[in-house]
């Protein structure tokens, strides 16, 4: 998988590219089985985060449930790496533990809300 730094994600996203957006924190590529679902991972501590030493690579997985394809695999030095297909068990409970994860909110913020 190639990788392009960009300020604003292309309106036409290549097959085999994924964009990064260090302004907007952002990575987005076309979904590596071929689908040509747009995959947008939000690069924050609490989310994606992505590594550079001349190529890529993003923690954690991609795993696409929400898409027709349910798609799982990593980006690591530029590859794409298959992961097994989750079942739907599987894809629930990870759902759950999203939705139970509250954000981490920067300091600044909590010391905002202790002054209320």
């Amino acid at each position: 998988m190639k990788h392009e730094f960009v300020e604003f994600i292309p309106e036409t996203i290549a097959q085999d590219t994924i964009y990064i957006s260090i302004p907007f924190a952002t990575a987005v590529h076309l979904c590596a089985c071929g689908c040509r679902q747009q995959v947008v991972t939000p690069l924050a501590p609490s989310g994606w985060t992505l590594s550079f030493n001349g190529t890529i690579s993003l923690h954690p997985s991609i795993g696409n449930w929400s898409f027709p394809c349910q798609s799982h695999y990593w980006i690591s030095d530029d590859e794409v790496i298959w992961a097994r297909r989750w079942t739907p068990k599987e894809i629930a409970a990870e759902r759950e533990e999203d939705r139970s994860e509250q954000p981490i909110k920067p300091r600044w913020w909590q010391k905002l809300e202790r002054r209320r």
